[in-house]
């Protein structure tokens, strides 16, 4: 005969279940590159974090304080018989006073430093110095134009480290919210309006995020990169990307860029100077880009061979609604030719 279990033991369990679903939830290392809760790698995330960590350490404490009031509470003046209660007390003026003007207080204390950060976070800054960059969400992917230098890319997003980046940013299609964790924090990306962020690296490096308002079928698949140059490195990626890309005029190359235009990938593709596809992301320079299809690929044959046999099939899409990349029925040599193409675009 099976004995169900008692409700002592199923208590018991389902706290185990707690403390382990709580240790679990610490168990991420410092490296993870996310993470917003340490080690922020500009003065715009550092800020953030001077602000969230005083007020959790605030919130945190009168939490345990009240939560382990309300425990003793109720233990210690549990009814153990009917004819044993506790005495009843009307209130206290000063508690009362207390518990009401002491949260008000830190309330306000909150109030003003977060406003101190808004404020600052609303400055746009201006001059020489600082890189203009335009973001804008497509269903699932990041655009990013630079006026300055007439750059469009997709999904990497370069900029000087050590100098301030002032991004506008609007959407062509749903609401997304572009978030780089280590250099700022998030801000709705939104159709037919302009909303601005500024960001800067202390030093080289790469940060990586992600879209955090959910978006669709894909939502968790647009995902970015924020790569912190040297000024040198950014001078040279500048002038890597100002450059034309040059079109192949033999070989498998060429095929495939033939190719690009006969099955209509040159409809929704920019190569500047080949093709001006408004639709999908520029592929100017795509060979110079670690990753690709909404940052979630790594940008390498055998990866591209697999993307382009049946795109839908290895990210989520709709492409019949317009949303992602349809699937071309492309033969393997159709395929193989399109890469050559492809890679030469660096």
């Amino acid at each position: 005969m099976r004995l169900s279990p008692t409700p002592a033991r199923r208590a018991r369990l389902g706290a185990a279940v707690l403390a382990l679903l709580l240790l679990a939830t610490g168990c991420a290392r410092e490296t993870m590159p996310q993470d917003v809760l340490s080690h922020p790698q500009g003065p715009i995330a550092r800020r953030l974090e001077h602000l969230i960590n005083p007020v959790f350490l605030i919130a945190a404490f009168f939490f345990v304080l009240v939560q382990g009031l309300v425990i003793y509470a109720a233990i210690r003046f549990r009814r153990r018989s009917d004819d044993e209660a506790p005495v009843q007390v009307h209130g206290s003026a000063k508690l009362e006073l207390t518990w009401t003007v002491v949260p008000a207080v830190l309330l306000l204390g909150v109030g003003i430093f977060t406003l101190a950060n808004l404020f600052f976070l609303d400055q746009q800054p201006k001059g020489p110095d600082v890189v203009q960059v335009d973001v804008i969400g497509h269903q699932w992917w990041w655009e990013f134009k630079y006026p300055q230098y007439k750059i469009t890319t997709a999904n990497e997003l370069h900029i000087p480290a050590g100098k301030k980046v002032a991004i506008k940013m609007t959407s062509t299609d749903v609401i997304h919210s572009f978030w780089p964790p280590k250099l700022a924090g998030k801000v709705d990306v939104i159709p037919g309006r302009t909303n601005h962020m500024v960001i800067e690296a202390d030093a080289p490096g790469n940060f990586f995020g992600q879209c955090a308002e959910f978006c669709g079928l894909s939502h968790a698949n647009m995902r970015l990169r924020v790569i912190a140059d040297s000024q040198a490195d950014f001078d040279t990626w500048v002038a890597d990307q100002t450059t034309a890309a040059a079109l192949p005029v033999t070989g498998d190359a060429a095929a495939g860029a033939a190719l690009f235009r006969s099955k209509g990938c040159s409809g929704c593709h920019t190569v500047d100077g080949y093709s001006a596809g408004l639709v999908g992301p520029n592929l100017t320079h795509f060979n110079s880009r670690a990753r690709f299809a909404g940052y979630i690929f790594d940008n390498n044959d055998e990866m591209l061979r697999k993307w382009l046999r049946n795109p839908p099939a290895m990210k989520p899409m709709n492409p019949n609604k317009g949303l992602g990349m349809p699937n071309l029925h492309l033969s393997e040599d159709e395929i193989t030719k399109l890469i050559a193409y492809l890679d030469s675009l660096k």
